[in-house]
């Protein structure tokens, strides 16, 4: 074990400076609008965890999202990855596509852009399908790419792709085998990116900056803190102003404020299976819980976010708002 810990920090430095110093293949992240309102602001769902055919509950979800998103009239879905258990596509013709997907988010409100990102499951398939056009061309809601900005005037989302910093995957994945095609070797691609993102970022003039991930970066639940997140991209994120971090990975649903900045990380992974039944606290400050399925809302405007938690049963569970830091006035509340 101590081995390991040193073979982590000692290639966590490494990534670190090389993102720094050794990047020359950096270049754009791919850019996507979405214009806001005609007011200046947005609404959208959250989901995460969630490919099962419709089992554990995902149809349940999936029907108080419609129901939801018809009440807020939401402009799209954010999915935070892990998008077809167990191990993502076999290939674009996969038809857990449309057994995960098409046939499950089926209600008019859902009918929107859906911006994805993958996860650790999705790379242990096929990833390359999920990327591919073919799928659009069969349900061109499904959005996907490794690492993109959503640009929606008042706010850029910066969709980021978590599971190759995860040391673990590529030295000790076990049974599994992930999909590194277009990623490998690791150390180049994670400096890349990393470099690409601080660049976007000091770019953007954007009143909001969110940035969305498949791993936690904070969490209390299972997979707990992702610790080369915390080494090689919360430093890009605090540097930059990003006001929201919002990931899956963990089968809950949790909001945590960071207590050395104001960053708030925000969990939405409750898309299927959950009730894990495992709680580690962490450092920083735990507002809110839930061991089990649900998604989330933001409604975004110049001045304020407001985050909501809902359960399977579309159920409020909890409710958090916030001002912008440059608002004449500032709001946190629960």
């Amino acid at each position: 074990m101590a081995n390991r810990s040193v073979a982590m920090g000692l290639a966590l430095a490494f990534v670190a400076m090389t993102a720094l110093c050794c990047a020359p293949g950096a270049a754009e992240l791919p850019r996507l609008d979405h214009p806001a309102r005609s007011d200046g602001s947005l609404k959208l769902l959250v989901v995460g965890d969630w490919g099962r055919k419709g089992t554990h509950n995902q149809s349940r979800v999936a029907d108080q999202m419609g129901r939801v998103g018809e009440k807020l009239d939401i402009d799209f879905v954010i999915s935070t990855g892990d998008n077809f258990y167990k191990n993502g596509l076999k290939g674009v013709r996969d038809q857990a596509f449309e057994e995960s997907f098409v046939d499950i988010y089926t209600a008019q409100s859902s009918q929107k852009p859906w911006y994805s990102v993958l996860g650790n499951h999705d790379y242990r398939g096929n990833a390359l399908a999920q990327l591919s056009p073919v799928l659009r061309k069969i349900d061109d809601r499904f959005i996907c790419m490794r690492s993109f900005i959503v640009n929606a005037e008042l706010v850029d989302f910066f969709f980021v792709d978590t599971t190759p910093f995860q040391l673990e995957y590529w030295t000790h994945p076990g049974k599994h085998r992930y999909d590194w095609r277009g990623v490998a070797p690791r150390g180049n691609y994670l400096a890349n990116l990393l470099k690409d993102l601080d660049v976007a970022m000091k770019k953007s003039t954007a009143r909001w900056k969110i940035v969305v991930g498949h791993h936690t970066m904070r969490s209390v639940s299972e997979h707990r803190d992702t610790e080369e997140l915390l080494e090689l991209l919360l430093p890009v994120l605090k540097d930059n102003g990003v006001d929201f971090y919002i990931n899956g990975h963990d089968h809950c649903l949790e909001h945590i404020s960071s207590r050395d900045s104001p960053l708030q990380y925000f969990t939405s992974g409750g898309g299927s299976k959950a009730w894990r039944g495992v709680f580690h606290p962490n450092k920083d400050k735990l507002r809110f819980f839930y061991d089990g399925q649900g998604f989330m809302s933001l409604q975004l405007n110049q001045d304020q976010a407001h985050f909501i938690f809902y359960d399977v049963f579309g159920n409020i569970l909890y409710r958090w708002s916030s001002r912008h830091p440059q608002s004449s006035t500032y709001l946190d509340e629960e």
